[in-house]
C-alpha cells in the first residue's frame, strides 16, 4: 500500500486515467492560527497609522499653501486684486443700421462703414475721447436685449447676460470678434449674425464690447463695457422686402411703412400709376384726397400718418424741374413743391398774392404735375442773375439770352434746396408764411 501511495504522488497531473484524483494537503491548525494573528495585526497597525498620516499630510499641505501665497503677494505680476474703478468707458460712435438681417454685414447708421469703438473719459457731463499708452484687447459679444436694467452695471452682470448660440447651431455671430484698440479707436470689421433673435425672451439682441487685456500690467483698471441699442435680427429671407430708412425717391412704393409688397395697398397704387416714392409724394402734395381715395378705407388715419411721415424723410436730391409758359416760369422740386414762381418777369411772394393770383399759380402747378414728363429737368445748383433771365426770347417784350448766369437766385447744395417763400402742404398747393426777409424761403 505504501508503494502504491508513493507511486500515486508522482503520477503526471495531466494523466488521462479516469479514476485519477489529485490529492490536496489539509492546512494544519497552527498555520491557520498564525494567519489570523497576522491579519489582525495588520488591521490594528493601519488603524493606528491612519490618523498620524492624515495629520502629517494636512500639515504639509498647509505649509505649502502658505509658501505659495507669500510668493504671490511678493510678485506684482501675479498679484490678484479687485479692478480699480475709473471713469473710462468704451462707446460705439454711431448707431446700427436697421433693420439687421442674418448673413448680412453689420454696418453703422450711414450704411457704408463698420461700427467703430471709442475710448472716452466720462468725468463730468461730457464724454471726452482719450487714449492709453498701450494697446487694449477687446472682445465683441452678443447681449440679451433686456440688459441692462439701469445705466450702470458690473463686469459680472455684463458677463452673465452674454448670449451664446442655440444648441446645434453655428456661433451666433461670426467675423472678427477679437480686435485691438490703439490710440483710443478701433473698428469692428465684418460681423454677421447667423441666427435670428426670435428664440430668446426679449426677442432682441445688443452688440457689446468688453476689455479682455490691457498692456503693461494695467489690467487692474476698470473700463466700462460698450453696448448698442437693442434690436431685432430677422432672417435674411425678409431682406428682400425690408423698408428703407430713409427711402429714396426712386424706391418702389412698397418700401414705405404700411404698404406691403404685392399687398392690397400696393396693387391699388400701381393700378393708378403710383409706382415709386416720388409718385406717391407728388400726388400727396397735389391732391391728398385722391390718394386717400385710392388707398381706400383699409388705410386708417393713423396708418396714413405713419406712411406719409416715412415718405417725407426721403432725400430730395439736387434736381429741380422747370415748367414754362407764355408769361410764367415755375421751378419745382422733385415732389412738385414750388421753389420759385416768376410771373411776367417778377418773382411772386406768396404773402403778396391775392386769392385769384394764388388760385392761378395753384392751377399752373397742377398743370405741371399733369405734364410732368415734359418738364425741363435740371440737375445741380441752378443759379440765375435776374428773374427775367429764366424767360426765353419771345416770352417777354424784352429779349434775353436763353442762359442761366450765376447768382444767389436759388441754390441747391448738400441735398437740400434753399428756396423762396412758396411752400406746399397736403391741403393746398401754395401757402404763405411770414418771413422777415423776402429773399428767404423755407419748407414746413
Amino acid at each position: 500500500m505504501a508503494t502504491k501511495r508513493f507511486f500515486d504522488d508522482f503520477v503526471d497531473p495531466d494523466s488521462n486515467q479516469p479514476n485519477y484524483k489529485r490529492l490536496r494537503k489539509t492546512p494544519s491548525f497552527a498555520s491557520v492560527i498564525k494567519e489570523v494573528v497576522m491579519v489582525n495585526f495588520l488591521d490594528n497597525f493601519c488603524s493606528a497609522l491612519e490618523p498620524m498620516l492624515r495629520k502629517v499630510v494636512h500639515e504639509e499641505v498647509e505649509s505649502g499653501l502658505r509658501r505659495c501665497s507669500r510668493s504671490i503677494v511678493r510678485s506684482p505680476s501675479l498679484r490678484i486684486k479687485a479692478l480699480e474703478p475709473s471713469n473710462l468707458r468704451l462707446i460705439f460712435n454711431k448707431k446700427l443700421s436697421l433693420p439687421v438681417f442674418t448673413n448680412s454685414k453689420i454696418m453703422d447708421s450711414d450704411g457704408q462703414y463698420p461700427l467703430q469703438l471709442l475710448l472716452v473719459d466720462a468725468t463730468g457731463d461730457c464724454l471726452v475721447p482719450t487714449t492709453l499708452a498701450t494697446p487694449i484687447k477687446i472682445e465683441i459679444v452678443v447681449l440679451d436685449g433686456d440688459f441692462p436694467s439701469g445705466e450702470n452695471w458690473t463686469h459680472e452682470d455684463f458677463n452673465k447676460n452674454i448670449v451664446k448660440e442655440r444648441a446645434g447651431k453655428r456661433p451666433l455671430v461670426t467675423g472678427e470678434l477679437n480686435i485691438t484698440m490703439r490710440d483710443g479707436v478701433a473698428s469692428l470689421g465684418d460681423l454677421e449674425f447667423t441666427d435670428n433673435s426670435s428664440w430668446i425672451r426679449s426677442r432682441r439682441f445688443r452688440i457689446g464690447a468688453k476689455v479682455v487685456h490691457i498692456g503693461n500690467g494695467q489690467n487692474s483698471i476698470r473700463i466700462m463695457e460698450a453696448m448698442t441699442d437693442s434690436f431685432m435680427v430677422k432672417d435674411h429671407r425678409g431682406e428682400l422686402y425690408k423698408k428703407h430708412y430713409p427711402p429714396a425717391l426712386g424706391d418702389d412704393v412698397w418700401r414705405l411703412e404700411k404698404i406691403g409688397k404685392d399687398g392690397t395697398f400696393h396693387r391699388k397704387l400701381t393700378s393708378h400709376g403710383i409706382k415709386t416714392v416720388q409718385d406717391f409724394l407728388k400726388l400727396a402734395n397735389i391732391d391728398p384726397h385722391k390718394i386717400r381715395r385710392i388707398l381706400g378705407s383699409g388705410m386708417s388715419e393713423k396708418m396714413w400718418e405713419v406712411t406719409y411721415r416715412h415718405a417725407k424723410t426721403c432725400e430730395m436730391g439736387t434736381k429741380s424741374y422747370i415748367a414754362r409758359g407764355p408769361n410764367y416760369i415755375l421751378i419745382l422740386n422733385p415732389i412738385c413743391q414750388v421753389i420759385r414762381a416768376i410771373i411776367n418777369g417778377q418773382i411772386c411772394h406768396s404773402r403778396e398774392l391775392r386769392g385769384i393770383q394764388r388760385s392761378y399759380i395753384e392751377n399752373l402747378v397742377r398743370n405741371a404735375f399733369t405734364n410732368w414728363s415734359s418738364l425741363e429737368e435740371v440737375d445741380g445748383g441752378l443759379q440765375v442773375n435776374e428773374p427775367a433771365a429764366l424767360l426765353t426770347e419771345g416770352e417777354r417784350g424784352v429779349h434775353h439770352q436763353n442762359a442761366y448766369p450765376r447768382s444767389a437766385f436759388f441754390t441747391a447744395a448738400g441735398g437740400s434746396i434753399e428756396c423762396s417763400d412758396w411752400i406746399v402742404n397736403q391741403a393746398h398747393i401754395c401757402l404763405p408764411i411770414e418771413s422777415s426777409s423776402e429773399e428767404e424761403l423755407h419748407y414746413l
